[in-house]
């Protein structure tokens, strides 16, 4: 007959699998800055009309973005600079133009960060 040797059972630690988050960044305006928004965008008939619309449209988007599991940052927006970099681009001030303007200044700050 044959002794089995009881050893202590092995604690094992698991390590959780977390994935960075990704970080998105959305183009945020101030209220004083919305009708000159309006003024030079080629798209102003998609934007919404008063700046208290547009801020609780964009507020429903990152609380959306934010419960699919996104790291949403708010990148200010001033529009002299949107301007700027739009023509340096050689971009209308649309929808794309914006959103890639707020990319490019979370993807500075980052740089900025590091």
């Amino acid at each position: 007959m044959s002794t089995v040797k009881k050893t202590k059972p092995v604690k094992t630690k698991f390590l959780v699998n977390r994935e960075p988050k990704v970080k998105v960044g959305i183009a945020w305006y101030k209220r004083d800055q919305w009708q000159l928004l309006l003024d030079v965008s080629v798209d102003r008939d998609e934007l919404e009309a008063t700046y208290a619309e547009w801020k609780k449209d964009a507020e429903k988007a990152v609380e959306q973005l934010r419960q699919g599991g996104l790291d949403v940052v708010k990148v200010n927006v001033k529009i002299e600079e949107l301007l700027d970099w739009c023509q340096g681009q050689n971009l209308p001030v649309n929808a794309t133009a914006r959103s890639k303007f707020a990319a490019h200044k979370l993807q500075q700050s980052d740089k900025g960060a590091a």
